[in-house]
């Protein structure tokens, strides 16, 4: 069985030899300056994103014609755009965005759904120096709040509306909550996606973006050459600690890293009909939905919209329409369609197929073999991509760019080259294969984040502290008797919930914020849809009563200042919670019980009576159901 994880190779030789496929302004003098574990690569290179995506490719006249982006959304309206129409959209974003005060080493907010206007905006940025922070369009007024404070940024980019399940959304009412008492924030750049004749209730930060009035082909913005560990962008993932942390990827090794792992994993061409399923707004969606696939110059399809409207088979419409030639999605949204039925494949022609991908959560092996009967006829690899947020792009993965190993339906098979992995015990020992044990990475590698935004000491005591010399992922893996890679999911305290990462601590001071709640905790349980769904233990203020109103305001809290996908599956409101001699809460107690496992050691308890009566409220919540 074939095994690409180059552990004996020189990565360093490996990784320069990748980086000379992109277009460098100057070559760098020095693979990589490593100060564990902070890691420069291609020191003094310069490059710029932008350029790397689009001016490159516009070298050859015949690719001027060529579509960079087709998109529709779930109300029948349809774009496309040519490399060279994108070039010009960006100049003059650009043009626009430097008018205004945009330069290099500014950081800049984006809010914006799934338009091609999103791509634009960060290919704009990048073409002028600056950061990018794109915050996920579902996230509320308290979470955009909360990025823009913690980057200190002083321009965001959103529009007045975006579309979902046949309702308009009104981001710049978001934004507008989001910026009111965020003294950072100088200008808010809005694209008008309204029609003409309505009006954007403006503040006096605000300046409209009309993508009519401001096209000109004579806006031409040179794009800003960056030394290589310039940052590209920020973009924050939750975590074990409170408040989600600003992950900051450079320019050149990230590039170098993102171009060469979509077209090791996904052999990705520039006839490549691609679509990547995953807002714009989480890792996914930067690495894999725009910079990897327009450095490669192929074809970007996006959609805006729920997956299953405007019918139930809107998404294999499409991919019949389009011609889809790779698909990447979440097994959260293919269980979905396998809930619905396989009559929603019948007179769909998805022969255009052909190469299937999985991010966001491991794929269990049923799910896996109805994406591959049902989707790909069994005529297409399944490349199930393991990766992070910190890692900048796929770690393990089948290659169908390489020597693509035999697959096996819920495995991630081996590392990719130049990723050295390891399964490692407590002691930080490697386990025998067949043992369970935590996922690390013990050599450093081009897409490996730079640091978190203003926090050091944090990024060294997130990653590098639990391991010696290792980078700790927070997984649990297993390689079982022929040496493939298992997920197994979170080893801390970090949900998986439809595929977006939220840590538990994120729920809980979110739902702190009612009044009435006096202590809280959370925990994550599997669900046959969307992976993990969110339970809510809370004890409330003395003298308050729990009615079905609390309930309700309690959850509002939660989504108001996170988001509607972390909306909880169950609050349950308890006297106390069970907790350690030293105060932590035992999560795992609490898991146990809504799951039926048996709770194990609770000698550490402060109070052992906790556990019975959570175990009794569980009991009789359960029995009101079946009633």
């Amino acid at each position: 069985m074939a095994n690409f994880s180059h552990k004996n190779d020189n990565f360093e030789e490996l990784w320069s030899k990748q980086a000379e496929n992109l277009p460098w302004f100057k070559k760098w003098s020095k693979t990589l300056e490593w100060n564990e574990p902070f890691a420069h690569w291609f020191v003094d290179g310069q490059i710029n994103a932008s350029y790397a995506c689009l001016d490159a490719h516009l070298k050859n006249v015949d690719f001027k014609d060529k579509t960079a982006i087709l998109w529709e959304d779930e109300r029948g309206n349809e774009l496309k755009i040519s490399y060279k129409e994108l070039h010009q959209q960006v100049n003059n974003f650009a043009y626009f965005l430097k008018q205004n005060g945009v330069g290099i080493g500014d950081i800049v907010i984006i809010y914006l759904p799934i338009i091609p206007q999103a791509v634009a905006a960060m290919l704009a940025v990048a073409r002028l120096g600056a950061t990018h922070s794109v915050v996920f369009s579902g996230f509320s007024a308290a979470a955009l709040k909360d990025r823009i404070g913690d980057t200190q940024a002083k321009f965001l980019i959103t529009c007045d509306e975006a579309f979902y399940r046949n309702k308009t959304i009104h981001l710049k009412k978001t934004a507008d909550e989001a910026t009111l008492n965020s003294p950072s924030i100088e200008k808010v750049f809005v694209i008008k996606r309204s029609d003409a004749d309505i009006e954007i209730p403006l503040q006096p930060c605000d300046i409209v973006y009309d993508l009519l009035e401001h096209a000109n082909d004579q806006n031409i913005v040179e794009p800003t050459s960056v030394e290589s560990n310039h940052p590209l962008f920020i973009l924050y993932t939750s975590g074990t600690t409170g408040k989600p942390k600003g992950i900051i990827h450079s320019t050149g090794g990230y590039l170098t890293y993102v171009y060469s792992t979509i077209k090791w994993a996904f052999d990705i061409k520039q006839d490549s009909i691609y679509w990547c399923t995953a807002d714009i707004g989480w890792i996914t969606g930067h690495s894999y939905g725009v910079y990897g696939p327009l450095m490669h110059g192929a074809t970007i399809f996006m959609r805006e919209g729920a997956p299953e409207l405007p019918a139930q088979n809107a998404w294999w419409k499409a991919i019949e329409k389009y011609k889809i030639s790779i698909f990447y999605t979440s097994p959260t949204a293919l269980r979905m369609f396998m809930k619905i039925g396989n009559h929603i494949f019948q007179n769909t022609d998805l022969s255009s197929l052909k190469t299937l991908g999985s991010v966001g959560e491991p794929i269990n092996p049923e799910v896996w073999l109805w994406y591959n009967d049902h989707i790909g006829q069994q005529m297409c690899p399944i490349i199930d991509t393991w990766w992070q947020t910190e890692t900048g792009g796929f770690m393990i993965s089948p290659a169908a760019g390489l020597d693509l190993v035999k697959l096996k339906p819920g495995s991630a098979t081996f590392p990719l080259p130049g990723i050295c992995a390891e399964i490692v015990d407590q002691n930080n020992i490697p386990v025998d294969n067949q043992n369970k044990g935590h996922l690390v990475i013990t050599k450093p590698w081009p897409g490996m984040t730079i640091g978190i935004h203003q926090n050091p000491e944090l990024f060294k005591q997130a990653y590098w502290s639990k391991f010696k010399n290792s980078y700790y992922s927070g997984d649990y893996a297993i390689k079982d008797k022929d040496g493939y890679f298992w997920l197994l999911g979170r080893a801390d305290e970090v949900l998986n919930v439809s595929g977006h990462r939220i840590g538990t601590a994120e729920v809980e001071s979110a739902t702190l914020e009612h009044p009435a709640v006096a202590e809280t905790a959370v925990v994550g349980i599997k669900d046959e849809i969307k992976g993990e769904v969110i339970i809510v233990f809370t004890s409330l203020k003395q003298g308050i009563a729990v009615t079905p109103e609390l309930k309700k305001e309690i959850v509002q809290t939660i989504r108001k200042q996170i988001g509607a996908f972390a909306t909880p599956k169950d609050i349950y409101f308890v006297e106390q919670l069970p907790k350690t001699r030293s105060g932590k809460i035992m999560r795992r107690i609490l898991k146990a019980i809504v799951q039926g496992d048996q709770i194990g050691d609770v000698s550490t308890l402060e109070d052992g009576t906790s556990v019975e009566e959570i175990n009794l409220i569980y009991k009789n919540f359960i029995q009101s159901i079946q009633q």
